[in-house]
């Protein structure tokens, strides 16, 4: 198995550190090597901040596994200039549909909004998501990528932390202001620290199979419910680059998870599903058991918690490394105005604050698709069923049909680094709402707003009047519609719901921290200062 990819290997190299045996100190540590883990060294760069990158082994991760990455992942990873390439090989996809036995129940759109610059959607296997992330880590000199390095014991200190780290010519020291652990939902990381990692685990398991063929289905995601080929089970089909086809079987808590992975066993499935004329080859096979949990605190003193490591869902709605990128998002900003002496460190409190609340939204979406997908009970087997028929139909069932919620970002409403609305307003932009982007005219040439934003604080003005506010060393960069940009079409005012006069503030992840509809200076200032945990 194993057609379409050659896996890389990442040349191991000893560092200045382990060769002298003196210890160094790092600004940041990061355990894990997976998108996560890649993702928070580019944005430390970004950011000015020196991070060096421990991974225990030296390749990319084995199969396709986190294929679907989504909108507010790729705006992310376009500020940091790596989504172009990763949205032109990927598979782009915003219509999903629902069978129920042999025939559609409904179908939905990802993003019926027109003038986006992402897609709602791509698919994309891991290991090529991996390897862009490396190739661009590798051309930053503020990134250290440390191949096979494996984290065996910590020790935190009142202002840093000691890691005791494994290599095939020994063991070092190494040291840390700040680490921040992404290694996995096995994360060694956070048995070292004692932190409680809980939830539920389900009984079920789910075999998936990557297919190569060339085959006639849309690019689009179908998910069917007892489907004559499967009966009384699910199955999940979605395509990915190569001519690889992601399918995934709902097995039943009774399947031998060995067994399962035979050839034998699984080529009649696909065949029953695809036809015995269809020409396919195995690219790949898993079985799997998920669980659906979180860790108690995302912050263990020195030690900050990411992806996997700090929460599990399951596969079903993308939520896994879509949610983990946002967790970098979050994380990185905090951490620069932390090392820059522009907030204390309880500034990293909020990233707890918001993150976990961003964990329990996602968990309990999981949790009801879960539940949706795998009726425990007879009765809740009959409803679901009813919910499908009736979705054929009637448009007031189809919000109940729950095939997996597809991933999109929790906002931070009610935490504390948001000023609330003094003024009213109408719409999605919140304070603690991710902001929305728009196409602008810069210079007569068309743009886009979040390409704009830059990395720090930003006071978004609709017209004149508004000035940049200082607090300290930290400065609201000004952008004035109008005179900075063009909102030629409309559209930027209409998804801010701006009037003359409105001005945002915002954070330095694109999210908004404040609005108003006039400008006010103490105003800002005083948002400003909430905003970095003053």
């Amino acid at each position: 198995m194993m057609h379409t990819y050659t896996y890389p290997e990442f040349e191991y190299r000893q560092s200045e550190e382990q060769r002298s045996g003196q210890a160094q100190r790092h600004p940041v540590v990061i355990i894990g090597g997976g998108p996560v883990g890649l993702s928070m060294a580019l944005d430390c760069a970004s950011r000015g901040i020196r991070a060096v990158l421990l991974d225990d082994n030296n390749s990319v991760s084995i199969g396709s596994r986190a294929v679907c990455y989504a909108k507010r992942a790729l705006e992310f990873w376009d500020r940091l200039g790596v989504a172009a390439p990763l949205v032109e090989q990927g598979i782009r996809w915003q219509v999903g549909k629902v069978f129920h036995r042999d025939s559609l129940a409904y179908q939905f759109d990802l993003l019926p909004e027109a003038q986006h610059k992402l897609p709602a959607m791509i698919n994309l296997q891991q290991y090529y998501l991996e390897e862009r992330l490396v190739e661009a880590c590798m051309k930053q000199p503020l990134i250290e990528l440390r191949w096979k390095h494996k984290l065996l014991a910590l020790e935190q200190g009142a202002d840093g932390v000691q890691l005791q780290v494994e290599t095939p010519d020994g063991r070092f020291s190494m040291e840390a202001a700040w680490v921040i652990a992404c290694d996995g939902a096995s994360s060694d990381t956070r048995k070292m620290v004692g932190a409680e990692f809980t939830g539920q685990a389900f009984q079920d398991r789910f075999l998936i199979a990557d297919v190569v063929m060339k085959a006639d289905f849309p690019t689009e995601r179908w998910f069917w419910f007892d489907p004559p080929f499967h009966p009384g089970q699910s199955v999940l089909l979605h395509k990915e680059c190569d001519n690889v086809w992601r399918i995934d079987f709902q097995l039943g808590w009774d399947a031998d998870p060995v067994e399962e992975k035979k050839p034998e066993r699984v080529i009649p499935r696909i065949q029953a599903m695809l036809g015995k004329d269809v020409e396919f080859e195995l690219e790949w096979v898993s079985v799997y058991q998920f669980a659906c949990r979180r860790i108690d605190k995302f912050r263990h003193g020195r030690v900050l918690f990411a992806g996997d490591a700090a929460h599990q869902v399951s596969p079903f709605g993308a939520r896994g490394a879509n949610s983990g990128v946002q967790d970098v998002d979050n994380l990185a900003w905090k951490l620069q105005a932390v090392l820059a002496g522009q907030a204390t460190e309880s500034l990293l409190d909020s990233y707890h604050e918001e993150r976990a609340l961003a964990a329990d939204d996602n968990l309990r979406n999981s949790t009801r698709s879960t539940d949706f997908i795998t009726p425990k009970s007879r009765s809740s087997l009959r409803l679901r069923n009813a919910v499908l028929e009736l979705a054929r139909s009637e448009a007031f069932a189809r919000p109940l049909v729950n095939s997996g919620r597809l991933s999109t970002p929790t906002p931070y409403l009610g935490c504390s680094l948001n000023t609330p609305d003094a003024d009213p307003f109408r719409g999605r932009m919140q304070p603690g709402t991710p902001c929305a982007d728009a196409p602008v005219q810069l210079g007569g040439a068309d743009a886009w707003l979040l390409n704009q934003l830059g990395r720090g604080f930003t006071l978004l003005a609709f017209g004149p009047g508004a000035q940049p506010v200082a607090l300290g060393d930290v400065s609201a960069q000004l952008l004035e519609v109008g005179r900075d940009l063009v909102d030629a079409a409309g559209v930027l005012s209409e998804r801010y719901d701006a009037q003359p006069g409105t001005v945002y503030l915002i954070r330095p992840d694109q999210h908004v921290a404040a609005r108003w509809r006039r400008f006010d200076e103490n105003a800002v200032r005083a948002a400003l200062a909430r905003c970095l945990g003053h």
